[in-house]
């Protein structure tokens, strides 16, 4: 399968799950599986076979951003790359979305975020956490303006 094949797969596979995070009702276990076990440990696989038939003869390494761009330079293993966001993101997505729900963080609310997760990863995720942070039943707001006792 060429490279381009991959890729276009992958953001394929990965798109149910978003949509099931965003969409989709969350009283639901197995549902909820899809995106936070399932398609991650598909995603998984699939860099993981990249990596082992292409990794090795792409030349390059981590230890000076001139050996990641080499590495890179070979598709199967920016593909890999790719894909291994497309899990992690998507780990990161249904992390946030239970801790948003946990903390009462309205849906509509939650669509911006976890889109954010999806486009940013790491701005998603620290807007996730900073939301909990503020509105849950514990964050600073909640606590701010809970009447006093007295």
């Amino acid at each position: 399968m060429t490279p381009d094949a991959l890729f276009s797969l992958a953001g394929t596979l990965a798109l149910p799950g978003w949509a099931i995070l965003i969409f989709a009702p969350r009283r639901w276990p197995a549902l909820n599986a899809v995106p936070a076990v399932v398609l991650p440990l598909v995603l998984s696989a699939g860099y993981t076979l990249l990596i082992l038939a292409y990794f090795a003869g792409a030349g390059g390494d981590f230890s000076l951003i001139a050996g990641v761009r080499q590495l890179f330079m070979d598709d199967y293993v920016l593909v890999a790359g790719w894909v291994h966001y497309l899990a992690f993101d998507m780990i990161v997505g249904a992390l946030a979305a239970g801790l948003m729900d946990r903390a009462g963080i309205g849906r509509i609310v939650q669509a911006f975020v976890l889109g954010t997760v999806f486009l940013f990863g790491p701005l998603g995720y620290l807007l996730a956490r900073s939301l909990v942070g503020a509105l849950g039943p514990m964050g600073l707001l909640a606590r701010t303006f809970q009447p006093q006792e007295g």
